[in-house]
């Protein structure tokens, strides 16, 4: 696998390749034929961002069919897709915020794609080639609000309820891949990207005919069955086959 991250020492911002724990910076644009110094960052004080800053975040729900029958919803025979805000994204280590901490809050993991090129109606064949990679996330959901209203996007839309990251992983085939949530440490999501109702290449086709998809924006392919509720001081990690898990507490 080949990771790459977004950081930030100081006032700069950059992108570095991860290997071993260990940052080679970036030479060039991410989403083009980047190289890579030879030479490893001092890793005193940097920060991990979110690894890209999307035009838009794009939620699929229902996407696995044991969620789907835990949500008492119809399996979907087109993939049901909403924006989220940009602004809601959280990187590793970020802090989910309740807004409503009376309302029933949820944990959603989920893998993300994060689109590398340009698209406008492209192939299920071709829409690898237009994948930078694929990274964790979390589509956190404010149950009482999304209950009561006819679309979800303010629900999921706080600021800090879309946790992404830690880095985007170039080479890796998003088809059958372990997913799972621990929460304080116990497993409650559990599955496989192979149970995906609509897998990734699909998902940037279907969509690409409907919206046009830009460098860096992000995809959230739905999430699992075992969806629950979280509170203040509950701590969450997303882990999705050999990636870097995603690691974020509650308050």
């Amino acid at each position: 696998m080949a990771a790459i991250g977004r950081f930030q020492k100081g006032d700069e911002i950059f992108y570095a390749k991860v290997v071993d724990g260990e940052l080679y910076r970036l030479n060039g644009d991410v989403f083009g034929s980047p190289s890579f110094s030879k030479k490893p960052l001092s890793l005193r004080g940097i920060k991990t961002l979110t690894p890209v800053t999307p035009s838009k975040v794009i939620a699929v729900g229902l996407n696995y069919a044991d969620h789907a029958r835990e949500s008492n919803l119809p399996r979907p025979n087109q993939p049901l897709f909403w924006l989220k805000a940009p602004t809601s994204l959280l990187p590793d280590g970020g802090k989910i915020e309740l807004a409503f901490p009376s309302h029933r809050n949820d944990y959603e993991a989920e893998l993300a794609i994060i689109i590398g090129r340009r698209i406008r109606n492209v192939t299920e064949a071709a829409a690898a080639r237009y994948i930078l990679g694929y990274t964790a996330a979390q589509d956190i959901s404010d149950r009482t609000i999304q209950q009561s209203e006819s679309q979800w996007a303010r629900a999921k839309s706080f600021d800090t309820f879309t946790p992404l990251g830690p880095y985007v992983e170039t080479k890796i085939d998003p088809h059958n891949l372990t997913i799972q949530l621990y929460q304080n440490g116990q497993l409650r999501q559990s599955s496989s990207t192979s149970q995906l109702l609509f897998n990734c290449y699909k998902l940037v086709s279907i969509i690409s005919t409907n919206i046009t998809l830009l460098p860096g924006d992000v995809i959230l392919t739905g999430t699992p069955g075992g969806v629950g509720p979280i509170e203040s001081g509950d701590k969450l990690e997303v882990r999705i086959g050999d990636m870097a898990p995603l690691c974020n507490a509650v308050k």
